[in-house]
């Protein structure tokens, strides 16, 4: 059986439809950490010393050296070659050229786990989240959720309420990046499906009931203790699954 997740010892290529996923865990060794921030911006590198804690500074470091690594292998560049814009909301894209002009991707990290996805030719937002213990997580459920979800969040055993708080927030989160306007767009102005066992779909939005059939939305696999999602800005789409190269 080939395994899920695959080491791309080629570069890539992305056809329509295709999504790759790619992971990397953030705890790297010094060596490549320091190969990682020899490719990274001046911007970058000020980002990376305002950290106040050391494990903060090397965890965006790879980070963002690692997001520079993969896309070097779509458009054929060096990493440090590389130049990023921002949305006013703070969404990253590669600045426009001709041969990369609709490369899209993203990308979301909790504790040591990163996740990227990248595709063409369509908005795509990615999240992940160590699950950890909420205190007063029907108060936050409340707060965020849409009606309907929380009315859905309160028939929920307890004993599941944790995780599925997280399955919900994952694909709440993805949706909003792969939208690229940050919270401008209210968490509880929309509805996605959590139930155990239900497949993700985004069900109804209440800005523009039509958004329901351009997305789909994607539970992604994760190691114990994570829950991750994916949405992409088409109705079909094929996922696979790589691990992140070690250096730049």
């Amino acid at each position: 059986m080939i395994p899920l997740w695959r080491e791309q010892l080629v570069d890539p290529v992305l056809v329509e439809g295709d999504v790759h996923i790619w992971r990397a865990s953030l705890n790297q060794p010094a060596s490549h950490v320091e190969s990682l921030q020899q490719t990274l911006a001046p911007g970058e590198l000020t980002r990376a010393e305002r950290c106040h804690f050391e494990s903060d500074r090397q965890r965006f470091i790879v980070a963002r050296g690692l997001l520079r690594a993969i896309l070097s292998r779509y458009v054929h560049e060096h990493p440090s070659y590389l130049r990023f814009c921002s949305s006013p909301y703070g969404k990253p894209t590669l600045v426009t050229q001709p041969d990369r002009e609709m490369l899209k991707f993203n990308l979301s990290h909790s504790s040591d786990l990163v996740l990227y996805a990248v595709t063409r030719g369509c908005n795509v937002g990615i999240d992940v989240e160590r699950i950890r213990p909420i205190q007063n997580i029907t108060d936050i459920a409340k707060r965020f959720f849409s009606l309907q979800e929380f009315a859905m969040f309160r028939t929920i055993p307890e004993h599941l309420q944790l995780e599925a708080f997280f399955t919900c927030w994952t694909r709440k989160e993805a949706y909003i990046k792969a939208r690229g306007e940050g919270l401008s767009l209210p968490l509880n102005q929309f509805d996605v499906s959590f139930i155990p066992g239900e497949p993700a779909v985004l069900l109804k939005t209440l800005e523009d009931p039509q958004e329901v059939s351009r997305w789909s939305l994607h539970a992604l696999p994760s190691p114990p203790g994570y829950e991750a999602a994916l949405a992409v800005e088409r109705q079909t789409c094929h996922l696979s699954y790589w691990e992140a190269p070690a250096k730049g």
